[in-house]
C-alpha cells in the first residue's frame, strides 16, 4: 500500500472513530480526544478497510495519521519496542511503568499524560504481543526483559518504577535486582498488585473465594439486564482481540494480533502463578482501588511483613476503572508519590555535596 492510499483510507476511519469532521495530520491520537477503547475501535476499522489485519499496538509508535501511513506502507517490516515514550519530559531521570495480564500500553496512554511531572514517562510492554517474539513465562525472565529496556535509556539510579497489577510484581523483582546490585530505588509504586492466591493466608484466600463467589453471583444477575460493569482488563481485550480474529480469519498472516494476545496472556498467568514476592529492603508505595471487587481487601495485611515499609493510598474506581475511567485521579496520586520521590532524592543529593 502506499502512503497515499493509506492516508485516503485512514483520514475518514479517524474522523469516524472520534467523531470529528476535519483531522490534522499531524494530531496525536489521543490528544484529540481518542482513549484505549477508540484506538482498538479505530484499528479494527483501519483492519477492515485495508483487508488485512493492522495491530493496535501501532497507535504506540505511530499516533498520527501521518507516522501511520508510513507504517502502513511496510507492515510486515512494524517491530514492537519492549520501550514505548508515552509521555516526554524534560528532566532525567525517566519514570517507567508496566501493565498487568492481557493489557499493553496503549491502556496507559491517558493515564502517564495526566501525571503532572518534567520527568519522561516510558511503559514496558511484554514481550510476544507483536506475534514475534515468544512470551515470557516467569516473573524473574520478565523482569530480566524489563531490565534490558530500562538500561537503554538509564544506566544508573535511582530508578524510579510503577507497576500495575502483575506489573507491580515484575517491577518490585526488577527493583530487587538493581538494589541487588547496589543501585538505588527512588521509587517502587504498585497500583492493585497482589501476589497469587496460592501465597496469601487462609484467612485471606477464605475472604477471597468469598468474594469472587459473591461476584459471580452478581454476574450472573447482570448479565439478565446488560453488560458487566465490573468485567475485567484480561475479558476486555480478549473480547476485543477475538473480534478481530473472526474479522480477519479469512486472511491468514502468520500470528495474529489476537493470537499473539492469547498466547501471552496464558503465559502471564502462569508466571503470576507460580511467583513468591521476596522481601524488599526498601519503601513500596501501594495505591488501592475503592472498590474491592474480586482482590483481596487489604494490601496491608499482605504487604506490610514483605517490606520494610510500607505506605497505601486509594483511588476512586475497582480495579480496572482506576485506569480505565479514574485515570485523573490515579495520576494525581502517582504525582504526588513522584513529587515526594523526586524531592527526597535532590535532597540527599544536596546533602551528599555538602
Amino acid at each position: 500500500m502506499t502512503k497515499s492510499l493509506a492516508l485516503e483510507l485512514l483520514v475518514p476511519v479517524w474522523q469516524r472513530v472520534l467523531k470529528r469532521s476535519s483531522v490534522n495530520l499531524e494530531e496525536d491520537f489521543f490528544d484529540a480526544g481518542g482513549n484505549p477503547v477508540l484506538a482498538r475501535e479505530l484499528f479494527a476499522e483501519v483492519s477492515r478497510t485495508c483487508g488485512q489485519e493492522v495491530s493496535p499496538l501501532m497507535i504506540c509508535q505511530a499516533p498520527t495519521i501521518l507516522a501511520l501511513a508510513a507504517l502502513l506502507e511496510h507492515p510486515k517490516a512494524f517491530q514492537l519496542s519492549p520501550l514505548v515514550l508515552l509521555k516526554p519530559g524534560s528532566e532525567k531521570p525517566p519514570v517507567f511503568i508496566t501493565h498487568g495480564i492481557g493489557g499493553s500500553m496503549v491502556d496507559f496512554f491517558q493515564l502517564a499524560r495526566e501525571v503532572q511531572t518534567p520527568h519522561p514517562i516510558y511503559g514496558l510492554q511484554a514481550k510476544g504481543l507483536d506475534g514475534v517474539g515468544e512470551p515470557l513465562g516467569s516473573v524473574e525472565d520478565m523482569a530480566e526483559f524489563n531490565l534490558d529496556a530500562i538500561r537503554q535509556v538509564q544506566t544508573r539510579g535511582p530508578y524510579y518504577f510503577i507497576g500495575y497489577s502483575l506489573g507491580g510484581l515484575v517491577m518490585l523483582e526488577v527493583a530487587q535486582r538493581l538494589r541487588e546490585s547496589g543501585e538505588k530505588i527512588g521509587l517502587m509504586a504498585m497500583i492493585d498488585s497482589y501476589p497469587h492466591a496460592r501465597y496469601l493466608s487462609r484467612g485471606q484466600r477464605l475472604r477471597l473465594l468469598a468474594r469472587r463467589a459473591r461476584r459471580r453471583m452478581s454476574n450472573m444477575k447482570q448479565s439478565t439486564r446488560g453488560k458487566d460493569p465490573h468485567v475485567s482488563s484480561e475479558l476486555r481485550l480478549r473480547t476485543s482481540a477475538n473480534s478481530l480474529r473472526d474479522e480477519n480469519a479469512d486472511r491468514p498472516l502468520g500470528l495474529s494480533f489476537a493470537e499473539a494476545a492469547e498466547r501471552v496472556r496464558e503465559k502471564t498467568e502462569l508466571a503470576w502463578a507460580s511467583y513468591r514476592p521476596r522481601f524488599y529492603n526498601g519503601k513500596i508505595k501501594f495505591v488501592r482501588s475503592a472498590i474491592r471487587s474480586f482482590l483481596p481487601d487489604d494490601p496491608v495485611a499482605i504487604w506490610s511483613h514483605l517490606a520494610t515499609e510500607f505506605e497505601t493510598k486509594t483511588a476512586p474506581g475497582d480495579h480496572v476503572g482506576m485506569v480505565a475511567t479514574h485515570f485523573e485521579s490515579l495520576a494525581s496520586v502517582l504525582a504526588g508519590y513522584l513529587f515526594e520521590s523526586f524531592s527526597q532524592g535532590l535532597s540527599s543529593s544536596t546533602d551528599g555535596a555538602k
